[in-house]
C-alpha cells in the first residue's frame, strides 16, 4: 500500500513584490512605535529617506562588532538575531518579523552592533542612515521622545530575559518562547496558532537557555500532551492557555 504523505499546515512563504512598493512601505512605517501620530504628508517624507534592500535566506545583513550607522525594519521575511560564543558556536537571540526594527545607532548610544543579523527566509528591509534618522529626531520631537522609551523597552526586555534564564525550568522557558513566537510570527488556524520557520533543536535551545537534548525532550513532552503539532520548519500551538498554566506553575 502506497504511503500517505504527511498532511502538513506548512505554505510557502514568498516575498510579493508589493511589500517593497511605496503603499507598502508606508504600511510599514505607519505602525512603526517611532512614527505613530505622525500625518500620511509626514511619513511620506520619512519613506524618502528610508531605501529597500532584499536578502537571500541565510544572507547576512550585518555583522557584530561593525560600525552602527543603519537602523533597519522588516517590511517582509524573518530575521535572525545571532552571537557567537567565544567557542566560535552561532547562538540564536532572537527571531524578527514584519514590522520590527533592529540594528542600533551612535545617536541612541551605541557605536557598534553587538549581535549579527541575518535573514532566515527571503527578506525584504526598509534601511535609515544615521544622519538621516537624526534629521527625522530633530524635525519631529516626539519620534525622539519614542525612540528613548523604545531603547529603554528593550533594555527592560534583555534584562526580563536574564531573569527568566536564571528562575524557571526548561519547561516554562520553552513555554514562553512559544507563546512569544506565535505572538510574533503566528497565523492563526482553524486548530490553533501556526508558527512557520525553520527552527531546530539547536535553535530552540538557543532561544531559551537550554541544551539541544532538553528543548527536544520537553517539545516532545508538550506534543504528547496535545499542546502543540510540529513537523519540518513549523509548529502549531494547539493549548494556549495550558501553556499559561505552565508558565504560572512555581
Amino acid at each position: 500500500m502506497p504511503k500517505r504523505a504527511r498532511n502538513t499546515p506548512l505554505k510557502p512563504e514568498t516575498i510579493e513584490p508589493q511589500s517593497c512598493s511605496t503603499a507598502g512601505r508606508l504600511e510599514i512605517l505607519r505602525n512603526i512605535p517611532f512614527f505613530a501620530g505622525l500625518s500620511a504628508a509626514d511619513l511620506h517624507d520619512i519613506n524618502r529617506l528610508y531605501v529597500s534592500q532584499g536578502y537571500a535566506p541565510g544572507e547576512t545583513i550585518y555583522f557584530a562588532g561593525d560600525p552602527a550607522t543603519r537602523l533597519y525594519v522588516i517590511a517582509a521575511g524573518k530575521v535572525k538575531v545571532i552571537r557567537h560564543s567565544l567557542g566560535g558556536q552561532e547562538v540564536m537571540l532572537d527571531i524578527l518579523s514584519t514590522g520590527e526594527c533592529f540594528g542600533n545607532l551612535a545617536v541612541l548610544g551605541r557605536e557598534t552592533h553587538l549581535d549579527t543579523a541575518q535573514a532566515q527566509t527571503t527578506t525584504c528591509v526598509l534601511t535609515i542612515s544615521g544622519d538621516d534618522f537624526q534629521i527625522i529626531l530633530l524635525r519631529y520631537p516626539h519620534v525622539a521622545l519614542a525612540a528613548l522609551r523604545i531603547t529603554a523597552a528593550r533594555l527592560k526586555d534583555a534584562q526580563d530575559m536574564i531573569q527568566q534564564l536564571s528562575a524557571h525550568s526548561a519547561e516554562q522557558r520553552i513555554a514562553a518562547m512559544l507563546l512569544k513566537l506565535s505572538e510574533k510570527v503566528g497565523e492563526p488556524q482553524k486548530d490553533g496558532v501556526l508558527i512557520q520557520m525553520p527552527l531546530s533543536r539547536q535553535d530552540l535551545a538557543d532561544l531559551t537557555g537550554t541544551t539541544p537534548e532538553t528543548a527536544s525532550r520537553v517539545m516532545s513532552q508538550f506534543r504528547q500532551a496535545k499542546l502543540i503539532r510540529t513537523g519540518r520548519q513549523w509548529v502549531s500551538i494547539l493549548d494556549r492557555q495550558r501553556l499559561l498554566d505552565i508558565l504560572s506553575c512555581p
